[in-house]
């Protein structure tokens, strides 16, 4: 199992196509889970999060990587 961030044109009905995937290397898992509050991947809810814009500063730091902050970006656990 690994953590997959999305983004998604904001509030955008009519283009609901992927804009951004990124693939979170298993070196920073733990602390995106911290940001998150997650203890696990095995503990984390099915389906995918929506990030707040806290979140998203937060992961920006934890992952050294610059996020797109135009779009709507969700979290969620894959295998």
């Amino acid at each position: 199992m690994f953590l997959w961030i999305s983004g998604f044109l904001k509030g955008d009905v009519e283009d609901d196509s992927l804009k951004y995937q990124l693939t979170v290397r298993p070196e920073f898992e733990a602390l995106v889970m911290e940001v998150l509050g997650w203890k696990s991947l095995d503990e984390c809810a099915d389906g995918e999060w929506l990030l707040t814009g806290e979140q998203v500063q937060r992961l920006v730091l934890a992952l050294n990587e610059q996020l797109p902050t135009e779009l709507d970006l969700f979290i969620g656990v894959r295998s």
